[in-house]
């Protein structure tokens, strides 16, 4: 493994953690005048984002913009992967056109095609270690909670699984669904997850009950999976965001999501892409995506800050709130040491 590929500090051999990564840090340097100024003369910053557009990526791109009128900001949206491979193609092809890249696995698989540009960010003096790479190759943006989520119109009190054994109750044969893209954040990471909890042998034993159960896949997003159980289509959803949960229970939906422990954690972490054309404009972005100040607007939009200093607009949305939770850390160690072994078993139980 590449001496940059750190393990992640809150994640111990088990990678499994009761409180989240807020930790002390050091004064944060000011952006520097300079750099503005060659950012500025660059006019335009290119973010490959895995966020949701008009929720996330709409509103810190306005913020940024608002406050440096003189540079655009351009973003493609897509998942880890084709993000990853946009970028590794980009890179092969000697023709880069993005800048800055974020997501819960795209460094995992563009770091060993060398296409990460190391950038110690003066604003991740403010993260604690665990949430930030020793030699500026990434720095953790927002923090993810994945879990179970039910539609209470169709799942009676009594009836709402607490733990992932009472999944494997047959009443749940053919209600569940999940998204099968290959990151840590959808089914994969649910495997990797009884793996860490239960051991190889015993985690095995479980994925072959739940394989069982036939639990629907879906080749789309979280947020498209979390979509078909609130409109009634399964009772039961895995691996949701707890995040999307609450924002659509605020806005009347039938879902309520599950402190079905472990939690699945990751992540979105945020770097700068090498060779691309604007890299003072990319720096300028991540420095402002990173600052108290566009951390503020990322936790506006209900997505979970990994700034220390910047509280979460729904608390009980982090295992550090008010209903505390226990979670696994899918840091990038873990990822890049298992999560080809997790999509093979899922393609072998669950295709």
């Amino acid at each position: 493994m590449d001496r940059r590929q750190v393990t992640w500090g809150l994640a111990a051999a088990a990678a499994t953690a009761a409180v989240g990564p807020f930790g002390l840090s050091r004064a944060r340097a000011a952006v520097s005048a300079d750099l503005v100024a060659a950012a500025e003369k660059e006019g335009k910053v290119v973010w490959y984002t895995t966020m949701i557009v008009n929720q996330a990526v709409r509103p810190i791109a306005d913020a940024f913009m608002k406050k440096y009128p003189k540079i655009k900001v351009e973003f493609t949206r897509a998942g880890s992967g084709d993000t990853a491979l946009k970028i590794i193609n980009e890179h092969q092809a000697g023709r880069m056109m993005g800048d800055v890249f974020d997501g819960t696995a795209t460094f995992s698989s563009i770091m060993p095609a060398g296409a990460v540009q190391t950038y110690k960010a003066a604003e991740s003096s403010a993260y604690p270690d665990e949430l930030k790479d020793p030699d500026g190759y990434w720095t953790a943006l927002n923090l993810y909670f994945l879990t179970a989520a039910y539609n209470t119109n169709l799942v009676k009190p009594d009836q709402v699984p607490k733990s992932y054994d009472d999944l494997l109750n047959p009443k749940w044969k053919g209600q569940m669904v999940w998204s099968t893209v290959p990151e840590p954040v959808a089914a994969p990471g649910f495997l990797g997850n009884m793996l860490l909890l239960k051991g190889d042998k015993g985690g095995m034993e479980y994925i072959d009950k739940l394989a069982a159960q036939k639990v629907t896949n879906m080749s789309s997003s979280q947020r498209t999976v979390l979509d078909r159980v609130i409109v009634g289509d399964f009772p039961l959803g895995l691996m949701v965001f707890n995040h999307h949960v609450d924002i659509s229970k605020a806005k009347g939906a039938p879902i309520e999501w599950l402190h079905m422990e472990p939690l699945v954690s990751a992540a979105s972490l945020v770097g700068l892409i090498k060779d691309g054309p604007n890299p003072n404009a990319g720096k300028l972005l991540i420095e402002y995506m990173l600052s108290e100040e566009g951390q503020k607007v990322l936790a506006s939009t209900s997505y979970l800050p990994a700034h220390p200093k910047v509280p979460a607009t729904i608390p009980t949305l982090l295992p550090t709130g008010p209903k505390p939770f226990k979670y696994t850390m899918m840091s990038p160690k873990i990822v890049d040491a298992n999560l080809k072994t997790w999509i093979k078993l899922l393609n072998e139980k669950f295709g």
